[in-house]
């Protein structure tokens, strides 16, 4: 047991085995982006019976719960995601997926039942003074759920000085808190090429234009962005996880299709890709006498922390766990998160919570990972604290 456990609240310890129950609960039942609502249900009940105030259908199965304690003023927002993801778990766990195709591989079982565990506290026993709005967000994986609770008015009906949220991350010791402030996590934009060319006999390549070399020395010409346009003390990616051509050994392909992950920290640079792989893209198709169509998906925006809610959020980690609680020398990661979208209208703060480091671990989105149970009272500790802290 390390120091950070050690820290945890007895009234969270208390409650611990029916908080793990609930989230193997949810952990079994997986479900997708937009179709969370078993999950909300659940989660309602839960929170209707420790006295919140519930209001569903932001996002279409968002959820929001308020309590208000006092006559304060102040309010704050603490976010949890609840989607899964479609893989197929490979875990083997007593309480591993029942749905073939669905599994919760990034944790967001876990980040849920951790809030839950935070809310039944601060009803019962948590002193404060001010409003607690508990945001249940769906669609975090890919099809921004933030925002479409953000569309429907979720700030407006539910205003907060600060929100904050956190992701469980493996490869860092269990229960240790990762603080950044400004740029913490990557843009994720999405680009689908398609390339026209003319096909052919593949033994008369003279009359065709061929699709494939046109994709080949699209895939090249991008590599050199990062290595030479990109200042290189910036971050940025640019990947093409998918190239489709063709069926046939002796056809020449007339069309062929890209798919490109594209990141970056910094919107400058982020506007910087966009603009280079459309001026290559559409170059080299000319190049070879083909066209090109891009769809380019502007997605999740960088995840911006906000310097005094970080510097705010890590004190309490300090004040209640002890220096030796953090992280040292946290670095921003490339992954992205829709959470960014409301860090883009409130100031807040995303930081991550060690799913450990040892061996046989695994990182998010591997039909292998589980959410790490030990980190479930350490997150709800803090939760607890944060909230009243920040409305004491």
């Amino acid at each position: 047991m390390n120091a950070t456990a050690d820290a945890v609240l007895p009234e969270i310890a208390e409650s611990l085995p029916e908080m793990l129950a609930l989230r193997h609960k949810i952990h079994a039942h997986p479900e997708l982006a937009y179709e969370e609502f078993a999950t909300s249900d659940l989660v309602c009940a839960q929170l209707e019976a420790w006295g919140y105030a519930i209001h569903r259908g932001l996002g279409g199965t968002g959820v929001v719960a308020t309590l208000k304690k006092g006559k304060g003023g102040k309010s704050i927002g603490v976010r949890a995601d609840m989607d899964a993801l479609p893989i197929h778990e490979t875990t083997g766990l007593p309480y591993a997926s029942k749905l073939a195709g669905k599994m919760h591989a990034c944790g967001h079982d876990g980040h849920t039942a951790t809030l839950l565990a935070a809310a039944r506290h601060l009803a019962k026993d948590a002193k404060f003074n001010g409003t607690l709005n508990l945001i249940f967000q769906p669609a975090e994986e890919g099809l921004a759920g933030a925002r479409k609770m953000m569309e429907d008015g979720l700030f407006e009906k539910f205003p907060c000085d600060a929100i904050f949220a956190f992701h469980n991350m493996p490869g860092f010791p269990v229960g240790k808190f990762g603080f950044l402030e400004g740029g913490f996590m990557a843009s994720s934009d999405t680009v689908i090429v398609k390339v026209k060319g003319v096909g052919g006999h593949g033994a008369m390549p003279a009359t065709t234009v061929d699709a494939v070399v046109v994709a080949s020395y699209i895939v090249v010409a991008l590599q050199t962005i990062v290595s030479r346009n990109v200042d290189p003390r910036q971050m940025a990616v640019v990947s093409v996880g998918s190239l489709q051509a063709g069926n046939a050994p002796n056809v020449i392909a007339g069309s062929a299709e890209l798919r490109l992950t594209v990141r970056a920290f910094d919107p400058a640079v982020r506007a910087q890709l966009r603009d280079r792989i459309t001026k290559i893209v559409n170059t080299q198709a000319d190049v070879f006498g083909a066209s090109a169509e891009i769809d380019y998906q502007w997605r999740y925006p960088p995840l911006q922390n906000e310097p005094a809610m970080t510097e705010f959020a890590r004190q309490v980690a300090i004040e209640h766990f002890g220096e030796d609680s953090l992280i040292p020398d946290m670095k921003p990661l490339t992954g992205s998160e829709d959470f960014a979208y409301m860090l883009e209208v409130k100031p807040g703060c995303y930081f991550t919570i060690g799913n450990g480091d040892g061996e046989g671990g695994c990182m998010v989105h591997n039909p292998g990972y589980d959410f790490n149970d030990a980190i479930l009272p350490i997150g709800a500790s803090y939760w607890v604290k944060l909230v009243e802290k920040f409305l004491a």
